[in-house]
């Protein structure tokens, strides 16, 4: 009688266990399906993302807002990247959307400088008026092999 309410023991607390690990794996990872109702998705458009992958953060004045939800090559061939932003975080449709580093060689993320109009971005609306990243390889190697132009 004592082994098995031992061994019923142990088994709730491995079952416990397991439910607490579930449960932490859920709020710690990335699970889209339980926090697509807190945010929403507009797309935007830029002529260079470079290393802007899933995952990077979206934020403004430095708070992370949001993340990349995908970045793809359109038909027009301009980057598009789908901006997963938080949804008590409202967007004014005259935004922009900056292609920015963390740091000196630290990854990159989206900057989104705020707009003053009343009308806001919505679910699926496209933000056209962005700046691309800023291309640190080939500045270098105009100064270096003296194709910048002096004024």
């Amino acid at each position: 009688m004592k082994q098995n309410g031992l061994e019923l023991f142990v088994g709730l607390f491995m079952v416990l266990g397991f439910l607490a690990f579930g449960y932490l794996a859920l709020q710690l990872g990335e699970v889209e399906i339980l926090s697509a109702g807190n945010s929403y998705v507009v797309n935007a458009e830029f002529d260079n993302i470079s290393g802007v992958k899933k995952g990077a953060a979206i934020q403004i004045a430095g708070v992370v807002v949001g993340q990349v939800q995908r970045t793809w090559l359109g038909k027009d061939e301009l980057a598009h990247v789908a901006l997963q932003i938080d949804k008590g975080v409202k967007v004014p449709v005259d935004s922009m959307a900056s292609v920015k580093t963390q740091g000196i060689i630290g990854d990159k993320y989206i900057q989104l400088s705020l707009g003053g109009d009343e009308k806001l971005f919505v679910e699926g609306d496209v933000l056209t008026d962005t700046e691309s990243a800023v291309d640190l390889e080939s500045l270098i190697s105009k100064f270096a092999f003296g194709s910048v132009e002096k004024k």
